[in-house]
């Protein structure tokens, strides 16, 4: 199989965060053909430490509770609900974890390789039309989440929660800084 390298480019250049979505439900096998193309990200020893958590209704709801509370508490009431509302109309969630190592080195290049894992989830997803977002809130952070996706946050950390769905809307573009803003080369 050669890849059409204009298809890719292209893949990679319109993806964006998508903040608004339809009501519509992705279909199961396209989440598990987009996670099936994404376990092949590159990881240091092969240790493949990405975890899937496919979040549903009930579950969601429980962490748009629970973010609502924790908005609500250090914004106010009016912050806690315009969130609420833009968080329960979310279609598809996904909860990615990292395994956790005895060792600090193996424990950030887990850290590193599953965020290439969710970089190749979400490149797979939009090429079949699917836009996401990956958010790693406040509430990614709080040992209720852990409970709720069922993640021992001894062993496991959660990398983020994804949402997925098709999109409600075009995309913005946006600009990068050109490649000589970014690259250097050393002798």
């Amino acid at each position: 199989m050669t890849p059409d390298e204009n298809y890719l480019s292209y893949i990679i250049r319109s993806r964006r965060t998508i903040h608004s979505f339809t009501p519509d439900k992705v279909p199961d096998e396209v989440v598990y053909s987009a996670i099936e193309c994404a376990r092949w990200a590159p990881n240091h020893k092969l240790t493949e430490p990405w975890r899937v958590i496919l979040v549903g209704d009930t579950t969601a709801r429980k962490i748009v509770d629970l973010n609502t509370r924790l908005v609500k508490e250090k914004r106010g009431k009016k912050s806690a609900e315009a969130k609420r509302e833009r968080w329960k109309r979310v279609p598809n969630w996904i909860a990615i974890t990292s395994t956790i190592s005895d060792d600090s080195v193996r424990t950030r290049e887990d850290y590193a390789a599953t965020c290439c894992f969710i970089q190749n989830l979400t490149l797979y997803l939009w090429s079949k039309g699917i836009g996401a977002k990956w958010t790693t809130g406040a509430v990614t952070r709080y040992d209720d989440v852990y409970e709720l996706i069922g993640v021992d946050p001894q062993k496991e950390d959660l990398v983020g929660l994804l949402w997925y769905g098709y999109p409600a809307g075009e995309p913005q573009s946006s600009q990068r800084k050109p490649v000589a803003g970014i690259t250097r080369q050393v002798d």
